[in-house]
């Protein structure tokens, strides 16, 4: 419970005044022993304060209906607290009120608990953050993610982002973090503040805006003196609203004329263009029956056209989400995580073209040249060269001595190959500039575009190394498979399909005679198949790791989080990762004021607020190195590389599901689109404020002078 210790925890804003003046504490009483100050008005008594709560005077020329912030702060009013430096008599105070002590310097004020034996004050000082910066606190660090891209349950994975292996390691570890948590020991249950401790997180982050408040109507408590206007300050409202009413004038049919005009045509040409990204995008996603794939999984440019038209898809929701920001408290966090990734990605796609036009400028008034190299590379490197090195297998390499009639054999089939894709690249060579015009003239939507490009190009002219991969691979393995089966002949055993395992077997002369001969054969014909296969083996990895690395550079393009990083080092309060409690030195931070009462002992605590780690910043591309790391560098991928099977580059799915964290997993539909940008904003029909007197103040839309 939270009375068992009698600890009374106080949170007291480090902004609060520091001055000798009296004043009157106020806030909100989670429990007998738990408080929380919102504010201290200076020169007014708390019995004055307590009435003008009761009529709703300090609440008055609210923005926004004040019981959106009460009811997240878990209240429904606030309350008077205490007082500060004043000694109120009995019958002026109530029991329960704290009575606070400055004296202008120290950072630290001094307590006197509502009860007669108070054994031990804790306070806990915080900085307030700040609502219009988009400041605030949060237990958990802040996600830069979509959060509906989470796996839902042990049997239905998400079928967005990972691939199976992924989600079958994921639930594995899940599992067996449960597990591990039933043989916990000792586990401590959360106590009551462990559990207010959220709501003082949410009284935190609106402290700010409910301070501001009742600081702003805290003068319509003090006494003022009644006079008539001048003769000079008459003149001037009179022009004042002359000016006012000619304003009035002109805003109404700019409002009420042009801006629905213009308003509709811009929304009915991006409904136009949002129902050519859809047709776009069906192509794209299309798929021949469930089990193929789609057209976006196969080439790069269709996944990165397919991602650049998904964002267009959410950016305007985006921005209606954050429109609704304007229509409630700005200490209501919900929102702030939508904000910076909005942001994060108009400034990735804006650098991604101003980097495209950089590209695309130097590209196409150099296209001669780069076509020119290109085609240098890609004939020394596939054609001439991979020519050259089956030239040089065929003929004892490095004095390693070969079959010369199969070496012979193979070599002349795969230099046949070489030589007709080299006629086909050679009818395909005067149009290269062309197509590196095309490049060019596509960096203009973003560099993103020719590395794309330059990705597909690059598989397209190394196919007939797949193809001497493939054919090599798939004689290695079954060369190897046999000598395994006869290797089993000779031991007497031979390996039962049904059951998969290896069972004993009685051999004929003749079986074994056979198996013998072949057995030789196959063994002294394994180096040469071994030397084919290692070298276009090699050829294939540099591929993929060379397309590997251009995936890996469109997703630092794509989802780079430039903008939170910035933040980061700008103001990090913008990008909460938790929350930490600094004890204070208390002998030195004790005031020792001069009035008669005796203090409880008083221990001093700083909340601070944790700036969200580089690590949990960049945890997509960790996570992304450890897919890459796991899928190439693993042993199975070493066994299938040592046996012949077939290794398949990384699933497109997996390298760019980093890219498509920050879009949600169902894009809204084209009449969702329409319906949220056509309905009316709720700032736009509201023309009055109630507070809790009952009075309506009508909003201005410019200030008048007093």
């Amino acid at each position: 419970m939270v009375a068992a210790n009698g600890l009374l925890r106080i949170f007291w804003p480090s902004d609060s005044p520091r001055s000798k003046l009296g004043g009157t504490i106020l806030g909100w009483r989670n429990s007998d022993l738990d408080i929380f100050v919102v504010s201290v008005l200076q020169d007014v008594e708390p019995r004055r304060v307590e009435d003008a709560l009761r009529v709703g005077t300090l609440v008055r020329g609210s923005p926004h209906p004040l019981s959106q912030l009460l009811q997240l702060c878990g209240h429904s009013t606030i309350q008077v607290l205490g007082s500060l430096n004043l000694e109120l008599t009995r019958d002026h105070r109530d029991p329960s009120w704290v009575s606070a002590y400055t004296n202008g310097t120290s950072l630290f004020p001094s307590f006197r608990g509502p009860f007669a034996r108070t054994p031990a004050i804790q306070v806990i000082l915080f900085d307030r953050p700040f609502p219009a910066r988009m400041q605030y606190m949060s237990l958990l660090p802040m996600s830069l993610a979509l959060g509906d891209k989470i796996l839902s349950s042990d049997n239905e994975p998400s079928k967005f982002g990972l691939d199976e292996d992924a989600q079958t390691e994921s639930f594995r570890k899940r599992k067996l973090i449960d597990k591990i948590a039933l043989h916990t020991v000792v586990k401590h249950s959360p106590t009551s503040k462990d559990l207010l401790l959220p709501s003082i997180l949410n009284q935190i982050n609106c402290s700010f805006e409910v301070a501001q408040l009742l600081t702003k109507n805290a003068p319509l408590l003090r006494t003022r003196e009644k006079r008539s206007l001048s003769v000079g300050e008459r003149v001037f409202e009179s022009a004042a609203t002359l000016w006012d009413y000619f304003f009035d004038v002109v805003w109404h049919l700019m409002t009420t004329w042009c801006y629905p005009l213009l308003f509709r045509g811009f929304v009915i040409g991006l409904v136009g263009h949002r129902v050519i990204a859809e047709v776009i995008l069906r192509v794209l996603e299309w798929r021949l029956h469930a089990d193929s794939l789609a057209l976006k999984d196969v080439l790069a440019t269709a996944q990165q056209v397919d991602i650049r038209l998904q964002q267009f898809c959410y950016w305007p929701i985006q921005y209606l989400l954050l429109r609704k920001r304007k229509d409630e408290w700005e200490s209501i966090t919900e929102r702030h995580p939508e904000y910076i990734r909005f942001y994060n990605s108009l400034w990735l796609v804006a650098n991604d073209v101003i980097i495209g036009i950089a590209i695309g400028s130097y590209i196409i008034d150099n296209a001669e040249w780069v076509a020119f190299q290109i085609n240098i590379i890609l004939t020394e490197w596939t054609i001439d060269g991979l020519r050259d090195m089956l030239e040089w297998l065929t003929d004892a390499p490095a004095g390693f001595k070969l079959n010369n009639e199969l070496a012979v054999f193979l070599g002349a089939l795969f230099v046949w190959v070489i030589d007709r894709w080299k006629e086909c690249v050679g009818s395909l060579r005067p149009y290269l500039p062309r197509v590196i015009y095309f490049i060019g003239f596509s960096s203009f939507a973003g560099a993103t575009m020719p590395i794309s490009l330059f990705s597909d190009l690059l598989s397209v002219l190394t196919v007939h190394i797949y193809c001497f991969y493939t054919a090599s691979a798939r004689i290695f393995h079954w060369q190897l498979t046999i000598i395994v089966s006869l290797f089993h002949l000779f031991r007497g055993k031979k390996h039962n399909v049904l059951r998969n395992r290896i069972d004993s077997c009685d051999y004929d002369l003749d079986q074994l005679l056979l198996g013998t001969i072949l057995f030789t054969l196959l063994s002294f014909l394994l180096p040469t198949i071994i030397v084919f296969y290692l070298t276009f083996t090699s050829a294939r990895m540099g591929i993929i790791f060379l397309k590997a690395a251009l995936d890996t550079l469109l997703a630092c393009l794509n989802h780079f989080p430039l903008f939170a990083l910035m933040l980061r080092f700008k103001d990090s309060r913008r990008l909460p990762g938790g929350i930490c409690f600094e004890l204070q030195d208390t002998p030195s931070a004790i005031l020792r004021p001069t009035v008669p009462p005796a203090f409880p002992p008083c221990s001093y605590i700083v909340l601070k607020s944790v700036p969200l780690s580089l690590r949990a910043m960049f945890d997509q591309y960790f996570q992304l190195g450890y897919r890459l790391r796991k899928h190439y560098l693993s042993p199975s991928v070493v066994y299938c590389l040592s046996t012949g099977q077939f290794v398949p580059p990384l699933h497109r799915k997996s390298l760019y599901s980093l890219q498509y964290s920050m879009l949600p997993a169902r894009r809204a539909s084209i009449k969702e689109v329409w319906r949220r940008l056509t309905a009316t904003s709720p700032a736009s029909v509201r023309d009055s404020i109630s507070v809790p007197n009952a009075t309506l103040l009508h909003r201005r839309h410019r200030p008048r002078t007093q």
